[in-house]
C-alpha cells in the first residue's frame, strides 16, 4: 500500500463564515477574476454551480506551472463545508486519493477560520507528498479573503 496522510490547517479570515462559505459553495465562477494568479478558469462539467455532486474542471497555476483539475463537489450546509474529491488532472497523476474539505467556522463576530483538511494517498511510495497542493489551497483561501469582504 502506498503512503497516505492527512494535512490539516486553519487560515484566519475576516467577516462572516456564511459569506465565505457562499463564495466557495456557489460562486466558483468568480474565482478567476478574484484570484486570477491562482485560478485561470472554472467550468461546470456536470450539474450546476451550486449543486451537490456537481463536477467542475479547474485551470490553475501551482508552483508556476499551469495545471488542470477535475473534481466532484460535496456540500455540507449544516457545517459550512465544501469537499472537493479529485477525479482527474495533474494532481491525480501522482495521487490515488485527493479529497480537500474547506470548512468555514465563525470564531467571533468579525473573525472566522477556514479549516482545510486534505486527505491523500500516493500512487507509489517513491512519489512526493502533496505538500505543495496544501500550500496552494491555503494561499488561495487567504487571497480570497479581501475579495469576499468587498462583495
Amino acid at each position: 500500500m502506498a503512503t497516505s496522510g492527512t494535512y490539516v490547517t486553519e487560515v484566519p479570515l475576516k467577516g462572516s463564515a456564511e459569506k465565505h462559505y457562499k463564495r466557495w459553495r456557489d460562486e466558483n465562477h468568480l474565482f478567476p477574476d478574484a484570484i486570477g494568479h491562482h485560478i485561470q478558469g472554472v467550468t461546470v462539467h456536470e450539474g450546476d454551480w451550486d449543486s451537490h455532486g456537481s463536477i467542475k474542471i479547474w485551470n490553475y497555476t501551482c508552483d508556476g506551472k499551469p495545471e488542470v483539475f477535475k473534481e466532484r463537489r460535496e456540500i455540507d450546509d449544516e457545517n459550512n463545508a465544501v469537499t472537493v474529491r479529485g477525479l482527474e488532472g495533474h494532481v491525480m497523476e501522482t495521487l490515488k486519493v485527493y479529497d480537500t474539505t474547506f470548512q468555514f467556522i465563525q470564531k467571533s463576530p468579525d473573525d472566522i477560520v477556514c479549516k482545510i483538511t486534505m486527505i491523500w494517498e500516493k500512487r507509489t511510495d517513491d512519489l512526493p507528498e502533496p505538500s505543495n497542493y496544501m500550500k496552494f489551497v491555503k494561499s488561495m483561501v487567504a487571497d480570497m479573503d479581501n475579495h469576499v469582504l468587498k462583495a
